[in-house]
């Protein structure tokens, strides 16, 4: 029995196990949840063990604990590094799930409970993938490197400095992540370019106070409307960024890219009704795909000032903020891009107006090549596994850790997602589909083993 015959006779325990994990409430960025991180931590490190994945343990960092693993089958195979993360969001609106968040329940082919797409249920297609093997033949095709965080939906404080200390550990040839999503069901995918993000909070200071609006309206700045105009000055009529210098390091999109993008399967009108839109908007020239994933963003997330209680109160407000993202494509640096940010709010600022931008949260864009042989191997396994050719395309979220994995360690990732666009990541009734669940644990299975063998471009047969 090889290891595929293994993993579809133990689609029920995969599932079984699955669920055991998604009970446990290991939500990172709540303190009274720590125990529960930790709990999840260990129950990661107990199933790496069972299987059989003997290095295994649970490491601390001043956050909460990275899960290691190593299976080191033979110095002349490939080694690859997995990622993923077993903490999870909060679960509010709790009141807004159809069931309990943290007691998985099946539906009509899916499974639903925080975590079951983002990360815990991809996450364990691995490690169902090594147990498949160690069951076939008694070890997998490759060396494992497993690295499994907690930290992941707070922004992976902890986890560099994990890196940098463990580097020696760590060597691989290339690491795989499954946290991101196929286009529609049956359609597989290759995500090979993720943004960046710089996230900025701006304050506009004016009066020392509140002022009456009636008494002072008129003849003092009134820092709401100030902020206002400066936002609206941040794009131009075609949609572009207006930050000077903004688009000097993006990539120009070469016409192969484009074609490639454009195969993408993409619904446009879907994709309004889901967003609730009644039309389209961003940079000129550019497809939604391409502007979703390829070109770079800006964004208010929030704006805040003055009255905002029940009924009126005719204040002159003392001052303004607005919480502001950008989303960055290769090569945009987002230290650079918050100082660009931050002089040209100044810039904007008018007379009598003190700004104050502030750097949240940052993130570096990512980019792999499309020619390594780990990315063959995948794309062999997602076609002998679903019967077609995946796409290529780019993601337009932020997945710090993959930069972070070519920073410190020196390696290019492949993003095998298994997830689908409307599992609700971060968002009440989260849920995973179950056939992706199963066709995933195969599809790391064939990965690897198309890995191992090394010579078989896509379009040929696997050797049996």
């Amino acid at each position: 029995m090889n290891a595929l015959e293994v993993a579809r006779r133990d689609r029920r325990g995969a599932l079984q196990r699955l669920d055991d994990l998604l009970r446990i409430p290991s939500v990172s960025a709540v303190p009274e949840h720590a125990p529960d991180v930790r709990r999840a931590a260990d129950w990661v490190a107990e199933r790496l063990r069972a299987a059989g994945v003997t290095d295994a343990r649970v490491d601390e960092t001043p956050g909460h604990p990275v899960v290691y693993g190593a299976w080191h089958v033979s110095p002349d195979r490939p080694t690859v590094l997995v990622y993923g993360h077993y903490d999870v969001q909060p679960a509010d609106p709790v009141e807004l799930w159809t069931t309990p968040p943290f007691e998985p329940t099946e539906r009509d082919g899916r499974l639903y409970a925080r975590g079951s797409s983002d990360d815990k249920g991809q996450m364990l297609m691995h490690l169902e993938a090594a147990a498949a093997y160690r069951d076939a033949d008694g070890e997998p095709p490759v060396n494992l490197v497993y690295v499994i965080e907690g930290e992941e939906e707070v922004g992976s404080p902890s986890l560099a400095g994990w890196l940098e200390a463990h580097a020696d550990e760590l060597r691989a040839d290339v690491a795989v992540i499954s946290d991101t999503a196929m286009p529609a069901k049956g359609q597989p995918s290759l995500i090979y370019g993720l943004r960046g993000l710089a996230y900025m909070e701006v304050c506009l200071r004016g009066p020392n106070r509140d002022l009456h609006s009636g008494q002072f309206g008129g003849a003092v700045l009134n820092p709401a409307n100030a902020l206002c105009a400066m936002v609206a000055r941040l794009h131009d009529e075609d949609g572009r960024v207006a930050i000077p210098g903004f688009y000097d390091r993006v990539r120009t999109l070469g016409a192969d890219e484009r074609s490639e993008l454009a195969k993408v399967p993409f619904d446009e009108a879907g994709f309004r009704g889901a967003a609730g839109a009644a039309g389209d908007w961003g940079e000129a020239g550019y497809s939604v795909v391409e502007r979703l994933g390829a070109r770079p963003t800006l964004d208010v997330n929030g704006i805040w000032s003055g009255w905002t209680g029940a009924g009126a109160k005719t204040v002159l407000p003392s001052e303004a903020s607005a919480k502001i993202s950008m989303r960055l494509v290769p090569d945009q640096d987002p230290d650079e891009i918050g100082a660009l940010f931050e002089a040209h709010m100044k810039r904007l600022a008018p007379q009598g107006s003190v700004v104050e931008v502030r750097a949240l949260h940052g993130g570096k864009p990512a980019l792999v090549d499309r020619s390594i042989p780990a990315m063959q191997a995948a794309a062999i396994a997602y076609r002998d596994t679903f019967g077609r050719e995946p796409v290529y395309t780019r993601e337009g979220g932020t997945i710090p850790v993959v930069a972070m994995l070519d920073d410190v360690l020196g390696l290019q990732t492949v993003l095998m997602g298994f997830g689908l666009p409307d599992d609700n990541l971060h968002a009440p009734n989260e849920k995973l589909d179950l056939d992706n669940y199963n066709l995933g644990i195969e599809t790391v299975i064939r990965f690897l083993a198309a890995l191992a063998e090394g010579d078989r471009q896509p379009g040929q047969e696997r050797r049996t």
